[in-house]
């Protein structure tokens, strides 16, 4: 964190509103929110006590990642799907340890090693051990390849790369076009890395047994998760440009996945085994956990931080790893909340006028009271965007409220001085209160249908699109009496 004057958040400077409203609408990862940088120095039983004993990188994950997930049945699961896996690889003496992530995120990847890791989410957006195979060995084939160790040898060349266009010195047009151009090799080398890991890991799966479509009904259900954010359901245009990336675009790679499936059989063969796999993810926690800090509608708890506050009507919130990510999709509004640390003497106003945002119209800067906590406040404006802006002092931390709107009515902005006026101080009783989400496997009834299924999901953002996503069924798709489904339930 920064420090005044020239004090930023953890997830950056808003350096032009402009930009700051593109960073509203297009949030960030999955995992977590910069919040949890605050909590996790007051709070050391976020790494477990022996960590010590364990390796740097592996320490910094389980940080990151709120530490590992403790559940005898997935880590059975995952085990004896890693086994078979590694006796149908391409290296059986290569040793794997997996590791399962307490977070939400939809992620999974590998260190040189052999040690892999899997999210909880990743696991309760898989359907069958397929699925989840179909990520297990798309890491494993990282490993056996040794992406990790070529990619660090090509990035040393692009870094020297750079130090030799640097010294030239004499077009920097010229110097700027090559080194662009060896940026683009390195990330398409990444790219091509991703697709044969794909290749490779299709091949483990399907030698091991199991159904080598996985990957392609993994992908297109993590395609589908990511639709449903709403930082990605803000964006104009749809999906944000991905050439650089270092993974192909999620079509790119199902039509992949397909096409080196249908290499080995075709479809409808293999094990898929979900009654299994059904039977070990029911109950695991879904979601944000808690201790993080999760939204409830429109309502946003963090126990261990001990605030709590409601977004204005009509938004949907999101907890990334940046910040706490507001948007209401069909006002062209949006929210943002993070933290700052400051000096206890400098004054809130002072600092909503020290450069952290451009555009603060200086006469609107005041002191504000709000819920007894020291308070600041000022508009801002960009040629496109109007703002609200907060600065709260709760505790040693000063929170930043931003809201965006595309036109900012006397209606709009009562609306944002409401909804943070609900700021405030959980109480012992909230926070103790304050429970995970779980997956049920339900088996469902005689003529229940998807859309009552997922009425009772305890999910308020898009609950039959979400239940669809998390049970792999297409909008057409259809349950019969007797099908075992995933649910969210409190």
């Amino acid at each position: 964190m920064g420090e005044a004057p020239q004090a930023k958040g953890t997830a950056g400077r808003l350096a032009r509103p402009a930009a700051a409203a593109l960073a509203l609408m297009l949030g960030g990862c999955v995992s977590g929110s910069v919040l949890d940088q605050v909590a996790s120095q007051t709070d050391p039983t976020r790494v477990p006590a022996q960590r010590s004993l364990l390796p740097a990188e592996h320490q910094r994950i389980l940080a990151a990642y709120h530490g590992a997930y403790d559940d005898p049945r997935l880590e059975a699961l995952v085990k004896q799907t890693v086994d078979k896996l590694v006796a149908a690889s391409e290296r059986p003496d290569q040793t794997y340890r997996v590791t399962i992530l307490n977070s939400p995120a939809i992620n999974a990847f590998a260190l040189p090693s052999g040690q892999l890791y899997a999210t909880r989410g990743l696991i309760a957006l898989a359907n069958d051990t397929s699925e989840l195979a179909s990520v297990l060995s798309h890491e494993m084939a990282h490993v056996i390849a040794q992406h990790a160790a070529i990619r660090e040898d090509r990035a040393r060349q692009a870094a020297l790369v750079t130090r030799v266009f640097d010294n030239l010195g004499s077009d920097p047009e010229v110097s700027a076009l090559k080194l662009a151009k060896s940026k683009i090799a390195l990330a398409t080398f990444s790219r091509e890395q991703e697709f044969e890991a794909d290749g490779v890991g299709v091949g483990i799966a399907a030698r091991a047994g199991y159904d080598p479509y996985g990957a392609v009904r993994f992908l297109t259900a993590m395609e589908r998760n990511a639709e449903l954010r709403p930082a990605a359901r803000a964006q104009a245009g749809g999906r944000p440009a991905d050439f650089l990336s270092s993974h192909p675009a999620t079509p790119e790679r199902v039509r992949n996945a397909q096409k080196n499936a249908r290499a080995f059989t075709a479809p409808g063969s293999g094990e898929r085994d979900r009654a299994n796999y059904l039977g070990s993810i029911d109950g695991m926690v879904y979601g944000e956990d808690p201790s993080e800090g999760f939204a409830r509608g429109r309502r946003f708890l963090h126990p261990r931080l001990g605030f709590t506050f409601v977004a204005p009507e009509g938004f949907t919130l999101d907890n990334t790893a940046q910040a706490i990510i507001g948007v209401n999709e069909g006002g062209g509004q949006a929210l943002r909340l993070d933290v700052v640390r400051l000096p206890a003497g400098q004054p809130l106003t002072r600092y909503l006028t020290s450069g952290w945002m451009e555009g603060v119209e200086g006469e609107s800067v005041q002191d504000v009271g709000i819920s007894a906590f020291e308070a600041a406040t000022a508009t801002a404006k960009s040629n496109e965007w109007a703002f609200r802006l907060y600065a709260i002092r709760f505790d040693s931390d000063v929170y930043r409220f931003v809201f965006a709107s595309k036109a900012m009515t006397p209606e709009t902005d009562r609306a944002f001085r409401e909804s943070v006026s609900t700021f405030r101080r959980m109480s012992p009783e909230e926070s103790k209160a304050a429970k995970p989400l779980h997956l049920k496997v339900v088996a469902v009834g005689a003529e229940e249908t998807v859309e009552q299924l997922a009425s009772r999901m305890a999910v308020s953002d898009h609950p039959l699109e979400r239940f669809r996503m998390l049970n792999g069924l297409s909008p057409n798709d259809r349950v019969k009496a007797g099908d075992r489904v995933k649910t969210v339930v409190e």
